[in-house]
Parts: C-alpha cells; sequence; structure tokens
C-alpha cells in the first residue's frame, strides 16, 4: 500500500477524527485502513473467542473461498457473531486455515469512519470508501469485517455517499472479500430490499447457544477475563463448572427482561464479568461467593422477581462456600 492520502477539512469530519489525522500526518501518513481500521488478525487473544463455533466458522470460510461472493452473519443481538470473526482471525494466526487465506488479515471496519473525503496524491478529492476499497484490492490478502453491515444501506441515505453501489462492482469482481455481521430484523429491513447488493452475498445464519454450550463458553472464557482484570476465580474446576451452570441457568430465556435481556452467551459472560468487577472494586485478588452474589443482586437482564428467587438459591446451593468463606450476604 503505496499510496499516501491527505485528508480534507470536511463537515464529515468530527473534532476527534480532524485531530487524529493531523496528529497521524505530521509524522507518518497513513493508510484509510491503518487509520480507521482495526486489525483482527494481529489482536492478542488470549483465549479462542469463538468457542463452539466451529461449524459457522467453516461456512463463513468456505464462502470467502468462493469466487464473487462474501458473507453475512445473521442472528440475534449478544449470540457472538463478532466473536465467530474473531474465531477466523484467531485460527489464522495459528495458520489453522486454508492455504488460500493463511497470512490474511481481517480488518473491522466502522460505515461511521467512511465518511469524508481525501485528496490523493494528485490533488484529486476522492471519497473515504473509494479509497479503502483501492487499498484492500492492491493488497489482495485482505478481508474486510463491517459489523451492522445494515448501516452502509441507511447512511447511504442519509449522508449522500452510496456505500452500497460503491462495494457492488468490487464484490462482484472478487476483488475485495466482505465478512457483514447483522440481525435478522435489520437484514430484513434493510438488506433484503436491495436483491442486487445481496446476490454477492451468502446469508449464514448464526443461532443462539443452548444452555450447555453457554457453559463450554463461559468455562473457556474466564481465563481471558482473569487476564484482563487480574483478578482469579481461585476455585476447583468442579466448583466453577457449578458456577458457570447456576449463571447460565440465571439468565436463561424466559428469565429475560422481554426484549431487553440479551441472549446466550453475552447476557452470561455480562454477569460473569461483574463479579469480577466487584472483586476488583474491592481491591481483591480473588473472585468470592460475594462479588458473584452481589452481581447477582444487580444484574438488570433479568426480571426483578427472578433476581429475588436466584440470590435466595445462590445462598442454598452453595452455602457450603459461603459459610467456610465467612460472610454474611444478607448485607448485600
Amino acid at each position: 500500500m503505496d499510496e499516501i492520502f491527505d485528508i480534507v477539512e470536511d463537515e464529515t469530519l468530527s473534532f476527534d477524527d480532524k485531530e487524529e489525522v493531523k496528529n497521524n500526518s505530521d509524522t507518518s501518513k497513513k493508510t484509510v485502513l491503518n487509520l480507521y481500521g482495526e486489525n483482527l488478525s494481529t489482536k492478542t487473544y488470549i483465549t479462542n473467542p469463538a468457542i463452539a463455533r466451529e461449524e459457522e466458522i467453516e461456512k463463513t470460510i468456505l464462502t470467502i473461498l468462493t469466487p464473487d461472493k462474501s458473507a453475512i452473519l445473521v442472528g440475534k443481538a449478544g449470540i457472538g457473531k463478532t466473536a465467530i470473526v474473531e474465531g477466523i482471525a484467531y485460527k489464522i494466526q495459528n495458520n489453522d486455515v486454508p492455504n488460500a487465506i493463511k497470512g490474511y488479515d481481517i480488518i473491522k471496519v466502522n460505515t461511521s469512519s467512511l465518511l469524508g473525503k481525501y485528496i490523493n496524491e494528485n490533488n484529486d478529492e476522492e471519497l473515504r470508501i473509494n479509497v479503502l476499497l483501492k487499498e484492500v484490492e492492491k493488497a489482495s490478502n485482505i478481508i474486510l469485517f463491517i459489523d451492522e453491515i445494515h448501516t452502509l444501506v441507511i447512511e447511504s441515505r442519509n449522508s449522500g455517499i452510496d456505500f452500497v453501489n460503491a462495494l457492488k462492482p468490487a464484490l462482484s469482481r472478487g476483488d475485495v472479500k466482505v465478512i457483514g455481521a447483522t440481525t435478522l430484523d435489520e437484514y430484513n429491513q434493510y438488506l433484503i430490499r436491495d436483491k442486487a447488493f445481496l446476490r454477492r452475498f451468502e446469508k449464514i445464519d448464526v443461532e443462539e447457544p443452548d444452555a450447555k454450550t453457554t457453559v463450554k463458553i463461559l468455562m473457556g472464557s474466564y481465563p481471558r477475563i482473569e487476564k484482563q482484570t487480574n483478578v482469579k476465580l481461585a476455585y476447583s474446576s468442579f466448583v466453577i463448572e457449578n458456577i458457570m451452570k447456576f449463571i447460565v441457568d440465571m439468565t436463561s430465556e424466559y428469565k429475560r427482561v422481554y426484549e431487553l435481556g440479551s441472549r446466550y452467551p453475552d447476557n452470561a459472560l455480562s454477569l460473569l464479568s461483574k463479579a469480577f468487577s466487584y472483586a476488583k472494586y474491592d481491591n481483591s485478588q480473588f473472585v468470592t461467593f460475594k462479588h458473584i452474589y452481589k452481581a447477582i443482586m444487580n444484574c438488570k437482564s433479568v426480571y426483578s422477581d427472578v433476581v429475588k428467587k436466584e440470590a435466595e438459591k445462590f445462598k442454598t446451593e452453595f452455602k457450603e462456600f459461603i459459610e467456610k468463606e465467612n460472610v454474611d450476604l444478607s448485607d448485600y
């Protein structure tokens, strides 16, 4: 990517955008991809980010390997669509992908970051989206990840920049490969109307994992939370698994606040992470049953009467361990 581009001061840029570009252009100029994209293939993964998503990962990779096709992951919010893409990046890091995409970079970009214009080295104005596509085509080893891909349609209407039609030729030629993600409602509301755009994509349905799978995801994910918070969940594997089962059961479908509570695994992971936050707040090196109980009592994704029942159930189920820690949960 030898072409260097300068930013044009225009009304579509926020103050932060202008400052970021100014700071970068003062020293070493950057490409659109470097400036506005996040490289998931160089991100540090403490654990596999896509546990139990091998089927979806395989379907996505097969689609990317298909000439003239890109992929759209469609599923409810909070079920791990982004984690699937990170899982592919994780596999790329570990050379656990077909030879055709070994060494590829998966670059995450947001539609909002593609607003605005550039002046290229010939002093001509270009839309930022067009510059991005040129960079991707020139690199030939990049997969774009566009989360909430339906926003391409929304911004095409609101900003006057036709993102959809800008993408179509490159997608048709197979010069640019894209993984998009959106919910089924947004897919039906915004994307399905543009048949020509959707012909370039293969729809991959992402289902919410069941309770058993979500427990596996939590068991595989808590070491990452430990690393991020520098707090340990210092119980035996047997006890930790029972804690995870309790959290998953508490956040099951019919206990969630209707249309507000997120889904597996996001809601269970959020509750678990909250326990680590309480431990960190207490300057504790370890998550204790007190911290888990406080997270339960302050859980907002399930109904308040569920919280009360689950709190009592928690005290009964883990009574032996709570007594050993000599803590009075009635204070919380």
